[in-house]
C-alpha cells in the first residue's frame, strides 16, 4: 500500500483529498494543527489506513517521512486576508515552514511533492488567458508566499525528488470543513440567509473558478500520472470555461436562489484580476473539470436548506476564526497562573 502525507489535512481541500486517497487504497498520514476541529474528519477517523498527526510543519519530527512515497502540501494560512493578520506569522508558516518541510521531505526520501499553489500569483494580470510561463504579479502576502515556495521547490528538483506545483483557481463547493470566505460560497450563503448578494470591488475583476472535488481530482492525477509528465512542472488547475467576472457570479446565484437583491459596492476597487488558461493541464494530462458553478451553488443551497450546513458556524470564516484563536490565546495568557486557569 502506497503511503502518502497530506498536510493541511483538516482543511477545505485537505479533508476531501484524504477521503479520496483512502477510497483509492492509499495509506494516508493526515498532518494538521486542526484549528477548525478534528471532528470535521469524523467520516474517516476510524479508517484503518488513516493516521492522524496533530503537528506543525514548522516543528514536526522528520521521521514522519519514513516509507512515504509522496507529499501533498496544503498547509499554511489559507487566504489573502488571513495571511495579512501578522506578516511575520505568515512568513513563519507559509514561507519558512513550507520550505523546511519540503527540504526535509527530499532528505527523507520522498519521491513526489505536490504543492498547493494558487492562481492568485498572477495578481493583476496584464492580459487574458494567462499561462504558466507568463509573468507573475502577486498582490498579497499570501500570493507572494506561493511564488516563493514554487521557487524553492524548483531549486530542489532532482533525479530523486519530483515537485509539481498546482496553481488552483478560486475554489467553490461543498466540503466537510466549509468555507464561507470564498466568492461563490459566501454569495450563495448570503443570498439564502439574507436575500442579498454583495459585489465587492465593483465586480469588474476576473477570477478563474474550480470546484473543490475537481481540485482533489487534480491532486490525485499528479500522484498517478507518469513521472516524466509532472516532474518539476507547474499547472494551472481549473477550466477556461470557468473564468468569470465577479459580477457574473451574482447573476448565477440569483438564478438559483429566488427573491435576492444585488448590491454593488464600488468603493474599494479590487486590483487582483486574472483570467487564466488551463490548456496545459488538459493537453498534457487529459484533465478536465466536471462541476459547473451553478451546480456548486445548488449543492450549497440544498445543504443550507436541509440543515447540513450551519451558516453561523464560526469555523466557516477563516479570518475571523484565526482572530478568535489569537484572542483566546492572549486571554488565557493573561488569566493563567502557574500555567493554569483555575
Amino acid at each position: 500500500m502506497t503511503k502518502v502525507i497530506v498536510t493541511g489535512a483538516g482543511g477545505y481541500v485537505g479533508i476531501p483529498l484524504c477521503q479520496t486517497l483512502l477510497q483509492k487504497g492509499y495509506e494516508v498520514v493526515a498532518l494538521d494543527r486542526y484549528f477548525f476541529g478534528e471532528d470535521k474528519l469524523s467520516g474517516i477517523l476510524k479508517h484503518p489506513a488513516l493516521t492522524v498527526v496533530k503537528d506543525d510543519i514548522r516543528y514536526c519530527n522528520t521521521s514522519i517521512f519514513k516509507d512515504v512515497e509522496a507529499v501533498f502540501d496544503l498547509a499554511g494560512l489559507s487566504n489573502d486576508a488571513s495571511a495579512e493578520i501578522d506578516v511575520e506569522l505568515t512568513k513563519s508558516i507559509n514561507y519558512r515552514g513550507s520550505e523546511r518541510f519540503a527540504k526535509a521531505a527530499k532528505e527523507g526520501g520522498v519521491k513526489r511533492y505536490i504543492y498547493a499553489s494558487s492562481a492568485s500569483v498572477y495578481g493583476a494580470g496584464s492580459k487574458e488567458a494567462l499561462k504558466e510561463t507568463d509573468s507573475l504579479a502577486p498582490q498579497t502576502e499570501y500570493a507572494k508566499s506561493k511564488v516563493a515556495i514554487e521557487q524553492v521547490l524548483t531549486s530542489l528538483k532532482s533525479d530523486t525528488f519530483s515537485p509539481v506545483m498546482l496553481r488552483n483557481a478560486t475554489i467553490f463547493g461543498l466540503a466537510p470543513r466549509m468555507r464561507f470566505d470564498l466568492a461563490i460560497n459566501i454569495m450563495t450563503m448570503r443570498a439564502w440567509k439574507e436575500r442579498v448578494v454583495y459585489i465587492m470591488g465593483g465586480g469588474e475583476q476576473w477570477r478563474p473558478f474550480v470546484h473543490v472535488n475537481d481540485v482533489v481530482a487534480a491532486f490525485v492525477l499528479m500522484l498517478e500520472s507518469p513521472l516524466e509528465k509532472v516532474h518539476g512542472e507547474v499547472f494551472n488547475v481549473g477550466s477556461s470555461d470557468l473564468n468569470f467576472q465577479i459580477k457574473q457570479l451574482a447573476q448565477f446565484v440569483v438564478d438559483v436562489v429566488p427573491n435576492v437583491k444585488i448590491h454593488v459596492i464600488p468603493d474599494d476597487p479590487d486590483k487582483r484580476t486574472y483570467n487564466v488558461s488551463f490548456d496545459k493541464i488538459q493537453k498534457t494530462l487529459g484533465y478536465s473539470t466536471k462541476i459547473q458553478v451553478h451546480e456548486g451553488i445548488v449543492e450549497i443551497k440544498q445543504a443550507l436548506e436541509k440543515g447540513v450546513l450551519n451558516p453561523d458556524d464560526p469555523t466557516c470564516y477563516t479570518l475571523q476564526w484565526y482572530k478568535s484563536l489569537l484572542s483566546w490565546e492572549q486571554r488565557i495568557k493573561n488569566l493563567s497562573y502557574d500555567g493554569k486557569i483555575l
